[in-house]
């Protein structure tokens, strides 16, 4: 089955109804994709990498923590830059879009906290600790929930819209430390970057492939809800456009 048409400009994919052509053959792909790529790398991972030399089997839970966490920040960018282009250009799909994310994104954070306690606890000898990076990780979490949260509490979309949006640049701070924070702080319980193009002592590659194939798998985990959750919302903000004109006009 043959793609729609390639419009004359990527601000036409604002357009609800080319969306919903787009992502109505783009969604099974990347769904059945997603599916693939994570069961192969967390099987990869999990059950054919030998253990570390220091941390024995717990070590592996970086197949599961690392995408995550990645996907916990990266899903704010992406409502960051949604609600940019939201305030600027006012299109509707980019804020639903951003509406959609935001549970994926929460969702991704806990994964990310409760499998970074899983692993940190038998080498730090505690499930939390107050490190900057770990800290700056539960905020963003906050501001997740109340970023959904306003959603839920505003009737009117541009107005919650608005709102979110603001919000989503002043918890962009903290996506920002989150990604970065292991140059911003170098004391600390938490590992510095597990991937990075720094020298130093570096994951090996027999554990970085398969990482590297369920960072992948949950990118495209990330995009399928993604294009699912939009869809959702555009339905949405139809069928209620559809009841407001039924009682305006009976």
């Amino acid at each position: 089955m043959s793609g729609p048409a390639k419009p004359s400009s990527y601000w036409e994919y604002a357009n609800p109804v080319r969306f919903m052509r787009l992502s109505d053959w783009l969604l099974p792909v990347t769904a059945v994709a997603a599916v693939a790529l994570t069961a192969i790398g967390l099987i990869w991972g999990f059950f054919f990498t030998p253990d570390d030399f220091r941390q024995g089997s717990t070590v592996k839970i970086v197949f599961l923590h690392v995408p995550a966490a990645l996907m916990a920040i990266n899903a704010w960018i992406m409502m960051l830059v949604a609600s940019l282009i939201w305030l600027i250009r006012r299109h509707h799909v980019s804020a639903l879009a951003a509406k959609a994310a935001a549970p994926v994104g929460a969702v991704m954070t806990v994964i990310a906290l409760y499998t970074g306690g899983v692993w940190g606890q038998p080498m730090w000898g505690t499930w939390w600790a107050w490190d900057p990076r770990l800290t700056s990780f539960l905020i963003l979490f906050l501001f997740y929930l109340g970023y959904m949260a306003l959603w839920a509490a505003i009737e009117d979309t541009d107005t919650a819209a608005d709102l979110t949006s603001v919000l989503c640049l002043v918890g962009s701070v903290f996506a920002l430390l989150s990604r970065y924070a292991a140059f911003f702080w170098s004391q600390g319980l938490h590992q510095g970057a597990s991937l990075s193009l720094q020298p130093g002592t570096r994951m090996d590659w027999a554990y970085k492939a398969p990482l590297y194939v369920a960072m992948v798998g949950f990118g495209l985990i990330f995009v399928a809800l993604l294009l699912a959750g939009t869809r959702t919302e555009i339905r949405a903000r139809r069928m209620k456009a559809l009841i407001a004109r039924e009682r305006m006009g009976g």
